[in-house]
């Protein structure tokens, strides 16, 4: 059984930077892309990031912007979101997902709980 808990939400101002972490257990072989989500109040859930376990595919949302940064330690089995330049519209629920494949939420074969970001103006 695959585990997922993510950690480092919290409230920041406009501008700030955030790095969310996401601690994975119990992943194999047959999932190997990870990647967050993000949803906010009355929206859909989207696609952020995702990142192939072993480093070589990453791929963006356009939002991103070159604002985030993905990456993952495969010896400590974490994977991390660096948010840099925050907006308001960056306000929402982040998940990390894991997968075969992750850039739809059709492809997510499991799911964290979620850490709230907020982004204050």
């Amino acid at each position: 059984q695959v585990h997922l808990v993510e950690s480092g939400g919290r409230t920041v101002q406009t501008g700030d930077s955030l790095r969310l972490s996401c601690a994975i257990s119990g992943r194999t072989a047959t999932l190997p892309a990870t990647g967050w989500f993000r949803q906010a109040p009355g929206m859909e859930r989207e696609f952020v990031a995702a990142i192939a376990w072993d480093g070589e595919t990453l791929f963006y949302s356009a939002f991103v912007s070159d604002r985030f940064i993905i990456s993952r330690d495969e010896v400590k089995d974490t994977m991390y979101l660096q948010m840099n330049s925050l907006r308001p519209e960056d306000t929402a629920i982040y998940y990390c997902a894991v997968g075969r494949r992750v850039t739809l939420t059709t492809d997510v074969e499991y799911w964290g709980q979620g850490t709230q970001v907020t982004v204050s103006s």
